[in-house]
């Protein structure tokens, strides 16, 4: 292979096909990103070269779904970055604090993955007493359709890579949100009755209502600027004004959108829709 993907044409064939045919959306994401993961696709079917992995993915529709998982970023745990969960108590209570108590408290969890992200909030609000939970309504949003029929039954098996015990330890007592049968963990329903889930293009879609504090940590490092200055754009026209935005701890706001959104945790990438946003 050329020492940078971007070089080989065959590469650039390569995405425009899995774009095109399988509906792929390859031009929203870094081509470093994706040339890892076909990559690695490559090395378990022992291809050499970017045409012949386009030839066998042509006439072989099981390598083209497996393709389609490994491009699909699903990476979650429950309560990721523990101290961000404990900042986000601060931001639940201050939610809580505002407003009527038959106010609902609307949450966003924006590319939920398998949903952990989205139950880790339900269950947040649960054990905090300054947190009514009756108040809180979560929606969470993917673009894959396979990973929200997962969360939607918000069970988890833990694995060699995917210790889900170790993932709850954070909320202390977790058995009072999650049954355990040997390595199966489902979620309760007290838990999952909080949160509904939807499919949703951050990149070309309006957002699915407005709402006091949205989510959406860990797709930013995988997409281009482009598409990140799009999702932005979506994200802050979602929130309420004074509404909380939260993003990955290795991520940063694009300059054209800073002015959107105040510091609140910096360093836990904690944010407030600013009052110089537009339309506020």
């Amino acid at each position: 292979m050329p020492s940078s993907a971007t070089d080989d044409p065959a590469f650039g064939r390569l995405l425009d096909y899995i774009e095109d045919s399988l509906q792929f959306q390859t031009s929203s994401y870094n081509d470093a990103y994706l040339d890892r993961r076909i990559s690695a696709r490559m090395r378990r079917r022992r291809v050499d070269d970017y045409g012949s992995y386009h030839n066998l993915l042509t006439d072989d529709e099981e390598e083209q779904q497996a393709l389609l998982d490994a491009l699909s970023v699903n990476v979650t745990s429950f309560f990721r970055n523990p101290e961000v969960w404990e900042a986000l108590r601060e931001v639940l209570r201050d939610l809580s604090s505002r407003g009527s108590r038959h106010d609902p408290i609307k949450i966003w969890s924006a590319a939920c993955s398998d949903g952990r992200e989205a139950y880790s909030l339900a269950m947040l609000a649960h054990d905090d007493d300054r947190v009514d939970e009756r108040r809180i309504e979560i929606v969470g949003t993917d673009i894959k359709r396979e990973i929200l029929r997962a969360a939607r039954a918000g069970e988890y098996r833990a694995s060699e890579t995917n210790d889900v015990a170790e993932q709850l330890d954070p909320i202390g007592r977790w058995e009072r949100f999650v049954d355990r049968d040997d390595d199966t963990f489902r979620v309760k329903d007290a838990v999952t009755d909080m949160v509904r889930f939807e499919r949703r293009d951050l990149i070309r879609e309006e957002p699915p209502g407005t709402f006091d504090l949205v989510v959406c940590r860990n797709l930013f490092i995988y997409i281009n600027a482009e598409s990140k200055r799009a999702v932005f754009e979506t994200l802050g026209s979602a929130l309420k004004p004074d509404g909380y935005l939260t993003i990955g701890m290795t991520e940063t706001i694009p300059p054209t959108c800073r002015q959107q959104f105040d510091p609140v945790e910096k360093r836990l990438r904690i944010y407030r829709a600013s009052d110089a946003a537009v339309g506020r």
